[in-house]
């Protein structure tokens, strides 16, 4: 009994550590029918799932449920995006790299407006909201190696941080109190505190990694990060205290960014180097 009862330990050891390092993702969408810009996955309150360049540079598409992507919006001429956010109106935010702007499309419509431009930016790449609708961009150059960190609230951009790494993916964790920013090239992850008018103090280092780059990331409802292994082709969770808990294999190598499902239960990865989604569930 004893022997019996050592090898049924044994057996779900292996059982949870094999589901801890060893999850998998499955495709989601067909392969190349978004270009390899694919960027900024969201999901709207009505679980529709969106990211940019969609068969071309300068478009939004949209994906059904199923995995079946249209076309939703093209941005202005010259206009690329990058990032997109949701705020609770269910507006959406789209960083567009090219021009400066964080542009701004309403809800019920796919008219596409300038909400905040600032020609000192690199790039908005990335973004982040809070309920009360501050948006965080993150803004890299990658001649440089280095980057800055923004906050745009009411239609103009503050400088929260310069002459940082290439910071990359930005998200504020679920009671609003923390910011994360990575820097892809230097493999670090921060995190500040965010204060009660949306600017950060307390800076600290919350993970570094050894090898690959980083790139998007999200928080689950329990305030677990999720940070795409750019190069790795995983998706590393860490918990709120910078414990890693798993790595999910990708079939890709170059994930760019993550979402959520509105219940949280299903992930949503953009992979440039296939162009498409994959999709797998906590």
């Amino acid at each position: 009994m004893r022997f019996k009862s050592f090898l049924l330990i044994i057996f779900l050891l292996f059982t949870f550590c094999k589901r801890k390092t060893n999850s998998k993702s499955i495709n989601f969408t067909q392969e190349h029918l978004f270009t390899k810009g694919i960027e900024g996955p969201a999901v709207d309150s009505k679980g529709n799932l969106y990211a940019v360049n969609f068969k071309k540079e300068g478009t939004i598409g949209v994906v059904d449920k199923k995995g079946n992507p249209s076309l939703f919006a093209t941005l202005p001429k010259g206009s690329v995006g990058n990032g997109i956010r949701f705020d609770k109106e269910d507006n959406m935010y789209i960083a567009d790299y090219v021009n400066h702007n964080i542009l701004l499309i309403k809800k019920g419509t796919k008219k596409t407006v300038v909400f905040a431009h600032d020609n000192l930016l690199n790039q908005p790449n990335d973004i982040a909201i809070t309920s009360n609708g501050t948006l965080y961009a993150s803004d890299p150059n990658w001649k440089t190696s280095t980057g800055n960190l923004w906050m745009i609230k009411n239609h103009k951009f503050v400088l929260l941080e310069k002459n940082m790494g290439t910071t990359n993916g930005i998200e504020v964790n679920p009671d609003g109190k923390k910011l994360y920013v990575n820097e892809s090239i230097q493999r670090t992850v921060w995190v500040y505190d965010i204060l009660e008018n949306g600017t950060v103090t307390n800076k600290k280092l919350f993970a570094k990694f050894n090898d690959f780059g980083l790139d998007g990331m999200r928080c689950d409802e329990k305030g677990n990060l999720y940070i795409c292994r750019f190069g790795k082709g995983t998706v590393v969770v860490l918990s709120p205290k910078g414990k890693q808990l798993r790595e999910i294999k990708l079939i890709g190598k170059n994930p760019s960014n993550i979402t959520f499902s509105n219940d949280k239960k299903q992930c949503f990865v953009t992979l440039a180097d296939r162009g498409c989604f994959e999709t797998f569930y906590n």
